[in-house]
């Protein structure tokens, strides 16, 4: 079988950059409070609990999402949803249309605020739903509509 065709929307990076800028935020924080409450930023232990975060988040905001975006992939055909996510831990999920029970999109304010969407794909699966993230709101739409309209016409018990 072939990697899914279809990747997520270039804004994928962006969304997943501020995500994860957005985690660090309270560690920079917490970081800043101990600095005024030490009174002293130069003492040792402080500077290289900053340069380690430093490098870290700078890892996790700058490398993660342009790997991220390499791996992720989504397609449908008239038979089964495939996507591939992951960065460091990849998962592949198929899911058969016959066993699709909703498709539902989300638009979280980030997501809004750069036009995205992910699409959730809910199956009669103990692995959860297969979700198809960040990608653009009208890809988002005419996905939805798309497994609407194969979900309808596969015979299938979605169980």
């Amino acid at each position: 079988m072939t990697d899914p065709a279809w990747r997520p929307s270039p804004r994928a990076k962006q969304l997943w950059a501020i995500n994860a800028a957005l985690m660090w935020l309270p560690l920079f924080l917490a970081q800043l409070v101990w600095a005024v409450i030490i009174g002293d930023v130069t003492t040792w232990p402080h500077v290289a609990v900053f340069a380690a975060s430093v490098v870290v988040a700078a890892a996790h905001i700058i490398v993660v999402p342009v790997w991220r975006y390499r791996v992720h992939r989504w397609e449908i055909s008239d038979s089964a949803v495939y996507t591939r996510t992951g960065w460091f831990d990849q998962e592949r999920r198929i899911a058969p249309i016959s066993r699709v029970q909703t498709v539902d999109t989300e638009r979280g304010p980030i997501d809004r605020m750069l036009g995205l969407s992910t699409v959730t794909v809910t199956t009669a699966s103990s692995a959860g739903a297969v979700k198809i993230t960040a990608l653009d709101k009208d890809v988002a739409d005419r996905t939805v509509a798309q497994l609407t309209d194969i979900a309808g016409r596969t015979l299938g018990d979605a169980t």
